[in-house]
Order: C-alpha cells, then structure tokens, then sequence
C-alpha cells in the first residue's frame, strides 16, 4: 500500500477542526481558554505573514498563511490549525504584537 501525499488531490476540501475541541482546549503556556480567531484577525495575520513581519515564537519565520487560527483569551497568542489539527506546541505561536492592525476584541 502506498502513502498518498495530501497535496496530491487539491480539489479535496479539508475539514475544518472539530468546534467540539474548543471546550477543552488551552493554551499550553498560559493555559488561557482559546478561542476560534474571528475573520478580522485572521485577515489582519495573514497580511503581515504575506509581507513577511510575522516570526513565531521560536523566532522562526510564519510563510504560510493561516487557514483557521486559535487566539488566547488575552489575545496576544495564536496557535494555527493545520488540516482541522490544532498546533498547540507553545514554539509555534504567532504573537499577536507583531501585528500591527491586530484586533483588540
């Protein structure tokens, strides 16, 4: 049996996370609630990890832009969300500082 590459089907639409999980999730550094980020902020990320301002925590580089996203309750750490699985490794955060036009609430 072979190993099918996700990239080998693009027209397959990718589930989103589960919203069942966000009852349960925390924030491993803070252990805020998370939350689903909202439109406004998702956009407001994306435009400035598309013009390359956005590092994560480990101080590596955030390329791709976020398809759904989870904010802490506070709202200074995203965590992306990679095929419907949340990345909760607290390395892989995106603070939220960085961006200037990031939504308060």
């Amino acid at each position: 049996m072979s190993c099918l590459r996700r990239d080998a089907f693009p027209h397959q639409m990718v589930p989103p996370m589960d919203r069942k999980l966000l009852d349960i999730l925390v924030c491993p550094a803070s252990r805020q609630p998370l939350a689903l980020l909202e439109g406004g902020g998702l956009d407001a990320l994306n435009r400035a990890i598309g013009a390359g301002a956005v590092k994560r925590v480990d101080d590596t580089p955030q390329s791709d832009a976020l398809r759904e996203g989870l904010v802490t309750r506070d709202r200074r750490l995203v965590y992306r969300i990679d095929d419907g699985i949340p990345v909760l490794l607290v390395e892989e955060g995106i603070a939220t500082a960085q961006v200037a036009d990031f939504p308060k609430a």
